[in-house]
């Protein structure tokens, strides 16, 4: 597996409510209900920043786009559909400062800490 993380800013006359509902109830729904792209797709999160100061981060960050790919090949299959250039590029610009989108492609995480255990300690085997 691979994974895209993508900071997601929205376009300046948008107001964050404007910016989540497209996001979550157009373009989230463009992309799962669309055969062509959604199948190259193995897992997708929409993270919207938390509250709207700095403990939720940068303050022009409006979210995280966190897309799930078997391998590279499908991120790449992805983005070449004719699909993605006829609705989804032409959606990110109703919504999104396409310009500063940042993004990052990893490889599965390496889990350091995942959640506390009953018993002990956070994370990790039993002891």
């Amino acid at each position: 597996m691979v994974v895209m993380f993508a900071l997601l800013r929205r376009r300046h006359e948008l107001t964050t409510e404007q910016f989540v509902e497209h996001w979550r109830e157009r373009h989230g729904p463009l992309i799962a209900g669309t055969p062509e792209l959604a199948r190259h797709i193995h897992r997708y999160e929409q993270h919207v920043r938390h509250r709207p100061d700095g403990l939720s981060g940068n303050d022009d960050l409006d979210g995280v786009a966190v897309q799930w790919y078997r391998t590279i090949d499908d991120f790449a299959a992805f983005i070449s559909e004719p699909a993605y250039a006829e609705l989804i590029a032409p959606d990110e610009r109703r919504f999104l400062d396409v310009d500063r989108i940042e993004f990052i492609i990893t490889e599965q995480p390496h889990v350091v800490i995942d959640g506390p255990r009953p018993d002990g300690p956070a994370g990790g085997a039993p002891t």
